[in-house]
């Protein structure tokens, strides 16, 4: 039989990693809002610290080192109760909430979908507001990173919670020797890039307090904001072209930036394949979103129809999620194309989710290759990325995830239309949820959220969610029996 105390042995002092994150809404809270909402987090801080020291007390004794499966086991661990703990804190700060939203609203967060399940977010205590969208600064680079880069209480199985954590097909890229170095580079890459971006935010416009929560959305490349009419409530097109840069930043691979620094030298984005194919298709979508505008009359002026382009097709494509306008008025192609580039456009190793463009380029490479096998069947033609040789292996797990994530998302879908959700909200509401964009069409379009949504629905969602932030796999083979035999 399968032994967890071990992983539950990790998991406490994951949990008491976790609880000083509820200090920074309990100062905002002190020194802006009414001071009883200050002892609300302190509650939080003190109850999940006091969960992760009593979890430790009985489960200290039982040390090994992690195997795959235990780092497996672990992260779906941390994704599933980890909201618990920080969906607490909102029962009592956001009136008539229920524990259903709170736990959506939790999970979305640190997953960084930003679907949202709250109205009336202007009117909220500035440190609910905080404390949503710092959960999506943490979550953003995954917390299973900052837990290795800031503690060594890891000192065996690092790697296998790297693997398990790591989005894209690339798990076993390791840029340092050790995986505490390499996991404090890629959170000291983030918190370059943040400070960047929160100052940006605060030249551009922005107060201190929506500089430090946008910039915590941004950089997580989560969505949330700390308005109901998001970037609209700014009515800035320099907010706006600040946040379309640092969204185009955060949707390329951090690993490629570590590399950057430590050669000094540009070549490893700009030699990057997956990069290249990235911003291509990036400028390729906002020119055709542009001409649809202009064409339609929607827009008069090409550089303003240029400019709001840019932002939600980078919004959406990187899958964050900000909105400054109903893109759902647009021309039908237009929303529909932002939700498909939501889909795979996140380069593996960004804050972003979806398929990754690395996989996507491999798939295309396979397809071409299928054709000209067709044509000439004994032709020596692999594929390669970057000059290197797929090995099978990685093929089959590519072609294997794709399978898995079409079923998934028609099976998803296929739950919601029977529990009466319209065919457009179903289909748009799973493909932000699994994909982590946020944003879909009909009810949680631009203009709408999920707070109109039943209980059965938003745990569905919410599932949904915790699908994509672990890329599918790492969550599915739970339900597998091999997995629990010894």
């Amino acid at each position: 039989m399968y032994n967890v105390l071990p992983v539950l042995a990790v998991f406490s002092r994951i949990l008491l990693a976790f609880a000083p994150a509820f200090l920074v809404p309990l100062a905002w809270a002190w020194f802006l809002d009414a001071r009883d909402h200050a002892a609300v987090w302190a509650v939080g801080f003190a109850v999940t610290a006091a969960c992760g020291l009593v979890l430790w007390r009985y489960t200290r004794l039982h040390r090994r080192e992690l195997q795959t499966k235990d780092g497996f086991l672990l992260v779906n661990l941390v994704w599933l109760v980890l909201p618990a703990f920080a969906a607490a804190p909102l029962l009592y700060t956001v009136p008539g909430i229920g524990v259903t939203k709170a736990y959506f609203e939790a999970m979305s967060a640190l997953t960084a979908t930003g679907a949202t399940a709250i109205s009336g977010l202007d009117a909220l205590p500035v440190s609910v507001n905080v404390w949503r969208c710092f959960l999506q600064y943490i979550g953003g680079l995954g917390i299973m990173l900052l837990v290795v880069a800031v503690l060594p209480l890891l000192g065996l199985g690092g790697v296998q919670l790297y693997r398990a954590e790591t989005p894209g097909p690339m798990k076993d890229t390791k840029f340092t020797p050790r995986i505490a170095e390499t996991a404090r580079g890629l959170w000291g890459v983030y918190v370059l890039l943040s400070a960047a971006c929160m100052l940006a935010y605060r030249w551009a416009g922005m107060g201190w307090a929506d500089a430090f929560m946008h910039m915590c959305t941004t950089m997580g490349l989560g969505g949330f904001s700390s308005h109901d009419a998001s970037f609209g409530y700014f009515n800035s097109p320099t907010i706006e072209n600040v946040a379309t840069v640092f969204m185009l930043l955060s949707g390329v691979s951090f690993m490629r930036y570590f590399i950057v620094l430590r050669r000094r030298s540009l070549r490893p984005l700009t030699d990057d394949n997956e990069i290249r194919t990235y911003v291509g298709v990036m400028a390729v979508s906002i020119v055709v979103v542009a001409t649809l505008l202009v064409a339609h009359g929607g827009y008069s002026d090409w550089v303003e129809a240029l400019r709001t382009s840019a932002f939600h097709v980078v919004s959406m494509a990187t899958t964050t999620g900000y909105a400054s306008a109903d893109y759902a008025k647009w021309p039908v192609f237009a929303p529909v194309l932002l939700l498909f580039l939501g889909c795979f456009v996140s380069c593996a190793g960004s804050t972003g989710g979806g398929i990754k463009m690395v996989r996507m380029v491999l798939l295309i490479k396979q397809a071409r290759r299928e054709l000209v096998r067709i044509i000439h069947p004994r032709v020596v033609n692999p594929v390669t990325l970057g000059g290197v040789v797929m090995p099978a292996s990685v093929m089959t797990a590519v072609l294997g995830f794709m399978l898995i994530y079409g079923a998934t998302t028609v099976g998803l879908t296929m739950v919601l239309l029977l529990t009466g959700m319209d065919v457009v909200t179903a289909f748009s509401a799973v493909i932000a949820t699994v994909n982590t964009i946020g944003l879909g069409l009909g009810e949680v379009g631009p203009t709408g959220h999920f707070g109109g949504l039943s209980e059965v629905q938003l745990w569905v969602l919410s599932f949904s969610m915790l699908l994509g932030r672990l890329e599918l796999l790492t969550v599915l083979v739970l339900f597998t029996t091999h997995f629990w035999r010894k």
